[in-house]
């Protein structure tokens, strides 16, 4: 009887625990990260009698999570890496709906300018359609910048949100250390806490949320959780910590920061996964190649408007005026220099555009190697990490100019000033784009001012005796002058006369100046010979080194005469007008110089390949949120296929519990009832 009531009991006590065990499932079925557990039963050992073993009733061993690393390490990276997906997907939406708008991108204003200029170019003359030009041309400007500042305001969005987004990995890395902690003392009585377990886990979850981690099991049930290329965020119950804050080379730029006692790393390239590495993914890939790009494009604009006025005369026959501002002007040339926070010189670095036709849409690094002055530099391009070539290396006095080519001998479009020496080990981040359409700006408020009329102009005299014709001389290049446009007018005044000689069928010119007779596919022809009853192309060099191309045709006699001058006061002249209308398909952003302006693009396409990137990389995340989304849900699904509670399996359980609870107490009811008839049998 006393065995049978132990037994009964044993059963009481497991049946209870089970049924709490049952009741704990229930009651957290909707807490997040939760494993359901059970319990396992085991008999106790049997006692000996002399008919054989009797059972002595029944025993819990454990109370069992139900768990898989497997599937839970595949919830934690998939989490990771939808987070990052998601992340990056949210922010380049924004920038493709900023440029591919019809009211908030470029094209629009870009069409508008060089409608304005066709008009313009239709009626030289006319001073309203000269001021729609300038307009236009404001209203460009004003664009650019626009694009720019909402580009930037995105760009200090990111930066507070790596500031929030490194707040809550502290948070939670200082959680999972206590919670290692512990858990480590739990389970020094060699069971496992089931519930510190689960928590610990959803915080790493949590974590995974914001930033990829990887995760390796100790011995003392603790978990240590490494980020980046294996810095160690947690290790047992110790916590480092991420620090965000602004870049050592680019302080509008954060980066992050691993702090580990007194030891500081920059990581900042090195994390992945979670919204921490979406943001420094997309800001790398996307955010700073479409400001260059931007930038780069309104420098383009700028340039070549500005040069082609430059190549004409005005309502009142003076050289042209600049439409848009300086761009080399000194205080955006040292813009476009960051020094590095750990510089210890004082040098006042400035960076001015040569050639904005063969500029790239990558940023520089250039630093002083060695720890000793005069000492080498040493120049990177970011973008795909090709070493510069810098010359002069070193410098032989300073102040010094610092040109940059590539190993293709290709020049970058741009050269560094340096009034006096750097410092050794000196640092400097070069942007030659980057803020290019942030600073772009009208300056010409004065409509009459646009040079719309080429400096040249040629005629035949009166008293030539054949019928031959010349046409309107196309300035091809200007002289190396410091002031070109007077140097030419030197070299056109008195004009340059063409005299026809019949017997040679050449054409002479005064001394200083050049002839030369141009093929039909562009080369130099070897005689100067003139074809009689065909267009003949000529290229004129003069004194100044200026260059003119015009075609004669007809049949001239001996001693025909044709003059090559100055144009004075060209008012209906609209020659310069259609070249800067031409500049609209004229191929000149990213031209390769090693080969030619063949290889670059227009304005228009320049843009458009822009947002056609945007938008590929736009789908591109879309298709990949589709992608991770279905992978993080599938890896959920089967996990929680596992772990998660079953609320109808939960109620099968409490019934069976409840049986067994009942079918033990009657056990227990006859042992009782046994004990009572045998005390019974001895009154």
């Amino acid at each position: 009887m006393a065995d049978l009531l132990s037994i009964g009991l044993s059963g009481l006590s497991a049946n209870k625990t089970s049924l709490a065990v049952t009741g704990h499932n229930i009651t957290n079925v909707n807490t997040p990260g939760f494993s359901r557990q059970d319990t396992v039963q085991a008999t106790r050992n049997p006692q000996f009698s002399g008919a054989g073993y009797i059972g002595s009733g029944t025993t819990l061993t454990d109370i069992r999570r139900t768990y898989s690393e497997f599937l839970t390490t595949q919830v934690r990276s998939s989490t990771a890496l939808s987070s990052d997906v998601e992340a990056y997907r949210s922010q380049i939406e924004q920038l493709d709906s900023l440029l591919a708008g019809t009211t908030t991108g470029i094209t629009p204003s870009l069409q508008k300018f060089f409608s304005s200029l066709q008009t313009a170019a239709e009626d030289p003359a006319n001073i309203p359609a000269r001021q729609l030009v300038l307009s236009e041309a404001e209203g460009l400007a004003r664009r650019f910048n626009t694009v720019s500042d909402r580009i930037n305001e995105q760009n200090e969005f990111i930066n507070k949100q790596m500031v929030a987004v490194s707040d809550q990995v502290n948070r939670l890395a200082t959680s999972i250390a206590g919670y290692n902690d512990a858990i480590a003392k739990a389970a020094a009585n060699g069971q496992q806490p089931n519930d510190l377990l689960d928590v610990r886990e959803e915080a790493i979850r949590q974590l995974s949320t914001y930033v990829g981690v990887t995760v390796v099991a100790q011995d003392d049930n603790s978990l240590n959780l490494f980020v980046g290329s294996g810095q160690p965020l947690v290790v047992g119950s110790t916590t480092s910590r991420l620090e965000v804050g602004p870049g050592q080379g680019d302080p509008t730029r954060f980066e992050v920061n691993f702090v580990s006692g007194g030891s500081r790393q920059g990581i900042t390239s090195l994390l992945s996964g979670g919204e921490l590495g979406g943001l420094i993914r997309y800001r790398a890939e996307s955010l700073d190649p479409t400001l260059n790009s931007l930038g780069r494009l309104a420098l383009a604009v700028s340039d070549q408007v500005n040069t082609q006025l430059g190549q004409g005369l005005d309502l009142k026959g003076q050289v042209g005026t600049a439409l848009f501002g300086d761009y080399n002007d000194t205080a955006l040339a040292q813009l476009r220099v960051r020094a590095f926070s750990t510089n210890t010189g004082n040098v006042q670095p400035a960076l001015d555009i040569t050639d904005s036709s063969v500029l790239t849409t990558s940023d520089y690094r250039l630093e002083l190697t060695g720890t000793t002055v005069p000492a080498t530099f040493q120049a990177r391009r970011l973008s795909d990490g090709a070493v510069m070539t810098v010359s002069p290396n070193p410098p032989g006095a300073y102040p010094a100019t610092l040109a940059f080519t590539d190993a293709a001998g290709r020049d970058q479009g741009f050269e560094l000033a340096l009034d006096s020496a750097p410092a050794a080990a000196d640092k400097f981040l070069l942007q030659p784009t980057r803020r290019g359409a942030t600073t772009i700006s009208a300056q010409l408020d004065q409509p009459d001012q646009l040079a719309f009329a080429a400096p040249v102009r040629s005629e035949a005299e009166l008293q030539n005796r054949g019928n031959g014709t010349i046409s309107q001389p196309d300035l091809q290049a200007m002289g190396a002058s410091s002031t070109p446009m007077d140097a030419l007018k030197t070299a056109l005044t008195p004009a340059v006369t063409l005299a026809y000689d019949a017997v040679n069928s050449t054409f002479t010119v005064p001394a200083g100046t050049t002839l030369t007779r141009i093929n039909a596919n562009g080369t130099n022809a070897t005689t100067t010979t003139f074809q009689e009853g065909q267009q003949n192309t000529y290229k004129l060099q003069l004194a100044d080194g200026s260059t003119v191309r015009m075609t004669l045709s007809g049949r001239p006699q001996e001693g025909d005469k044709f003059t090559v001058g100055f144009n004075q006061n060209g008012v209906s002249d609209n020659r310069n007008a259609l070249k800067l209308v031409d500049l609209q398909n004229k191929q000149t952003v990213g031209v390769d110089p090693s080969v030619g302006i063949s290889t670059g693009v227009s304005f228009t396409d320049g843009y458009g390949d822009l947002v056609e990137r945007v938008g590929t990389l736009t789908a591109q995340a879309r298709q990949d949120g589709e992608a991770t989304g279905a992978i993080l849900k599938q890896a959920t699904n089967n996990r929680d296929s596992l772990s998660a509670v079953n609320l109808d399996e939960e109620a099968a359980n409490l019934i069976k519990f409840e049986q067994y609870y009942n079918a033990s107490a009657q056990v227990i009811q006859v042992a009782r009832s046994l004990f009572d008839t045998l005390i019974n049998t001895f009154r």
